[in-house]
């Protein structure tokens, strides 16, 4: 039993999981802030090379 309690308190696994998970959240937050930031100008060149193209 007390190995077993032992093997509990020093088992990080868990931890390394919510740190996993935390960076995962950080990339989603940074990649949907720089495509709300730059969509009106990634719109305005897809608008520029639709024009562009012969109909």
């Amino acid at each position: 039993m007390k190995n077993l309690v032992t093997r509990f308190k020093n088992d990080d696994s868990g931890a390394t999981a919510i740190e996993y998970g935390l960076i995962a959240g950080l990339v989603a937050v940074v990649i949907v802030t720089a495509l709300v930031l730059l969509g009106p100008k990634l719109q305005g060149v897809f608008t520029t090379i639709t024009n562009a193209l012969p109909a």
